[in-house]
């Protein structure tokens, strides 16, 4: 691939060179893989070594209680790793109806905050099994960067002590997250130092057993106890008997080559679907940034999700396979329903029966880590467990309570989920790790950035730094403020209902990409991380 390495879009990014590089939405945890890589480490410990420190340093976006999932290139091939966790064996539609009661239709009520938005948080049992299969130095020594930022704290960020504040109002009175984040009865301000002293000594336990002391051990009994004192269904069993899940990524032709996501119960499908949908048009041949090209990508981007929307859900029982859902026919039809000149609002096909933080890491022996973890809206479900600083997520709030979908909740199931590592291959062999953060933009993400770089062969910097849309769940559509005003117009003369967006951090989300920029890793790669965030791409 030859790059146009102009960047056309206002930036302070320069895009990073590197035998080894690590590129996260914050710089103390670049550095932390950083250390790991000049350690000794391999790309595993050092995406372990920065997601531990995004837990101390972004806690606005992921925790110790977080969700996670990976795609790993260890040098001959691509393993994925689903670790959402699953509801509670208790968690059915009568068990939120008994205490929540009904709406009008009679379906249950849920909450999006505490105990009871809280699904077996996986993102420990990420690293751990991430560790036990690839990784090189002991575990405990790649915790230890944020375990000494933990404990001696840390100036927090501008963006996160922004976001940081505007979660107060609704999270103040969940348990524990007083204690936890507002240590002098307020959010940090910015440059402010925050110790996470209960933190460091959670990463410590969870070193020292290789993450049993979460799952089976102290920690797990403090969760569980933390529960009925709340009045929430998790157990110790629910804790004890989860597992995460290594599976084989599925991936969609696009330009010559191959896109790759974690299969369902996650969103990365629509990707593959809205690229399969524009594989079917010359994309490449309209203008960069006109109105005919986000048209396009927009009409294919609301296919899929009308789509996975309607069918996508822990696998065990979605109605139709990924594979069907990716059927080249099924996907050519979906497409000649696009009208190039006006927008439209689609409903699901029938496919043929048969805040999140991202990181991604590369080392000079060709190893390529993608991998994202959050903890949902923002601090997640607003319960930190005392004296743990363990904060957890509300991934419960992805789960139906219609008892007729396919992803409605059960006890042991997982709920659609949003977060999706991404990974790009050419005829088998790595060409870039990438991620896109912020709930339904992830998979919008991915599809823009891929038609940059692939169709417009634009470098990851640029890709990275244009102006992006986002299509909303009853489709309308949001622009980011820095959309030229000619496309904006164009848009809304076609019919899309949109709204100019200021805050590009929670609307837009932010990305990190890895590129290797030869089949040979002594070559390097060419990094690029998000300007949306405080993020950095960086290297040796």
């Amino acid at each position: 691939m030859t790059f146009d390495w102009n960047n056309p879009y206002p930036t302070t990014r320069i895009p990073v060179f590197a035998r080894n590089v690590v590129a996260t939405s914050q710089p103390l945890a670049a550095q932390a893989g950083l250390q790991m890589l000049r350690s000794g480490g391999n790309a595993v410990d050092a995406a372990i070594a920065a997601a531990a420190m995004l837990t101390i340093v972004e806690p606005v976006s992921c925790g110790l209680g977080s969700d996670a999932f990976a795609i790993v290139w260890d040098g001959r091939q691509l393993h994925g790793l689903n670790a959402s966790g699953t509801a509670p064996a208790a968690w059915n539609p009568e068990y939120f109806k008994r205490k929540y009661g009904e709406d009008a239709r009679g379906i249950a009520k849920r909450p999006q905050r505490g105990w009871d938005s809280v699904t077996v948080p996986g993102a420990i049992s990420a690293w751990v099994a991430l560790h036990e299969k690839f990784g090189r130095l002991p575990f405990a020594d790649v915790l230890q960067p944020a375990v000494e930022i933990a404990e001696r704290g840390h100036a927090v960020a501008p963006v996160v002590a922004h976001k940081w504040e505007a979660a107060i109002p609704a999270l103040h009175d969940q348990p524990g997250f007083a204690s936890a984040f507002m240590p002098r009865g307020r959010a940090p301000a910015i440059g402010e130092r925050f110790v996470f002293a209960e933190a460091a000594e959670t990463l410590r336990k969870i070193g020292a057993t290789n993450g049993r002391a979460f799952y089976e051990g102290e920690l797990a009994e403090r969760m569980a106890a933390c529960a009925k004192e709340c009045g929430g269904a998790m157990q110790l069993a629910d804790l004890r008997d989860y597992r995460p899940e290594w599976v084989t990524p599925i991936s969609q032709r696009y330009r010559g080559h191959e896109v790759h996501e974690i299969p369902p119960n996650g969103q990365g499908i629509a990707a593959l679907i809205a690229l399969g949908i524009l594989e079917q048009f010359d994309l490449g041949g309209l203008a960069l940034d006109g109105i005919d090209a986000q048209h396009l990508q927009i009409e294919a981007m609301k296919l899929a999700f009308a789509d996975i929307y309607r069918y996508v859900a822990d696998p065990r029982s979605m109605d139709v396979t990924p594979a069907q859902m990716l059927d080249p026919a099924y996907l050519a039809q979906r497409a000649k329903q696009i009208d190039l000149q006006r927008a439209t609002h689609f409903t699901p096909g029938m496919p043929k029966a048969g805040g999140t933080v991202y990181l991604t890491a590369a080392d000079e022996n060709g190893m390529m880590v993608s991998f994202i973890q959050s903890n949902y809206m923002g601090f997640g479900s607003g319960v930190v467990v005392p004296g743990t600083g363990i904060s957890l997520q509300n991934r419960g709030v992805g789960f139906s309570m219609d008892p007729v979908s396919a992803n409605v909740v059960a006890g042991g199931k997982r709920p659609f989920h949003t977060i999706i590592p991404a990974f790009l291959t050419k005829d088998g062999a790595p060409v870039m790790s990438f991620g896109v953060m912020g709930g339904d933009m992830q998979p919008q993400g991915h599809v823009q950035t891929v038609a940059r770089m692939l169709d417009y062969h634009q470098q990851p910097q640029a890709a990275c730094d244009a102006p992006r849309w986002k299509v909303n769940r009853d489709f309308t559509l949001d622009v980011e403020s820095t959309m030229r005003a000619d496309t904006v117009a164009g848009l809304q003369a076609r019919g899309h209902q949109l709204k100019s967006i200021e805050d590009p951090y929670m609307d837009f989300g932010s990305g990190q990409f890895i590129w290797r920029l030869t089949d040979d890793p002594e070559d390097g790669y060419v990094a690029a991380s998000d300007s949306r965030r405080d993020g950095l791409a960086a290297g040796f």
